[in-house]
C-alpha cells in the first residue's frame, strides 16, 4: 500500500501540473478552488496555483468585469450564487464586491516562496473568508485578523505586502499570466491547453483522463 502510494506520488511529479489562475475577488475562482485539486489528483496530477489580479488581465484584453455591465450584472450575481449552490458550497455575496486583492495576492506569493502548501492553504482561507463571511480582504485590519486566524504571522505578512520586492513579484506574475493568454479567472492550462471558467470542469476532467478529445479539433 505504501509502495503504491509512493509510485503514485512519483508519477504525479513526472506529469505536468495543472496551472490554475485565480483572483481572491472572483466567485468562480472560489468555486473552482474547491474542486481543482481533487480533479487533478484523480488523474495523478498536481496543481500549480497562481494568484493574479483580474483587473490587469481585463485591461490587457480590453474587457470589463461582468458586474460593470448593467445588462449582465443581475444575471452574474444570480449565477454566482446558483453555481456555488450547485457545487454544494456555502456562499454569500460580500457587501463590498468586487474589491482590490493585491495585498492578499502578494501574501500568497510571499508564502509560496517559503512553502507552496502554505500559500495554497492561504488561498483557500482567503477565498472562503471573503465569499462565505464577507471578510474584507482589501481592509488591512481585517486582512491581518484573518492571517492571524489562519496561523500566519500578520505583521510579517503586512511587511511583505508593502515590500517592493513582492509588489514586483505580483506584477511579474500578472505579466506572465497575460503572456500565457490568461484573460480571466479561474483560468486553467493543462498540457498547454487553455480552459477558462468554473464551468470547464467536465472538459478538464475528460482531458486529464484521455488527452485531446477524440474526433474534435
Amino acid at each position: 500500500m505504501i509502495e503504491d502510494r509512493f509510485l503514485a506520488d512519483n508519477a504525479a511529479l513526472l506529469r505536468p501540473p495543472v496551472q490554475f489562475y485565480f483572483d481572491f475577488s472572483s466567485p468562480y475562482s472560489y468555486i473552482a478552488s474547491e474542486w481543482i485539486e481533487a480533479v487533478a489528483a484523480r488523474h495523478g496530477r498536481r496543481v500549480h496555483w497562481h494568484a493574479i489580479l483580474l483587473g490587469a488581465t481585463f485591461q490587457a484584453a480590453e474587457l470589463r468585469p461582468p458586474v460593470e455591465h448593467p445588462l449582465k450584472r443581475d444575471y452574474a450575481l444570480r449565477d454566482f450564487e446558483r453555481s456555488a449552490r450547485f457545487a454544494g458550497l456555502p456562499y454569500r455575496l460580500p457587501e463590498a464586491f468586487p474589491i482590490a486583492t493585491q495585498q492578499a495576492a502578494r501574501v500568497f506569493w510571499w508564502l509560496q516562496a517559503q512553502a507552496p502548501e502554505r500559500a495554497v492553504a492561504w488561498a483557500h482561507a482567503g477565498l472562503r473568508a471573503y465569499f462565505t463571511r464577507g471578510v474584507a480582504l482589501n481592509d488591512a485590519a481585517a486582512l491581518k485578523a484573518l492571517l492571524a486566524e489562519s496561523g500566519i504571522d500578520a505583521e510579517a505578512a503586512e511587511a511583505a505586502w508593502n515590500d517592493p520586492a513582492w509588489k514586483a513579484k505580483l506584477k511579474a506574475e500578472n505579466d506572465a499570466a497575460i503572456a500565457a493568454g490568461v484573460f480571466g479567472a479561474p483560468y486553467f492550462i493543462v498540457d498547454g491547453e487553455p480552459f477558462w471558467g468554473n464551468d470547464r470542469q467536465a472538459q478538464i476532467e475528460r482531458w486529464l483522463a484521455s488527452g485531446p478529445f477524440k474526433g474534435m479539433t
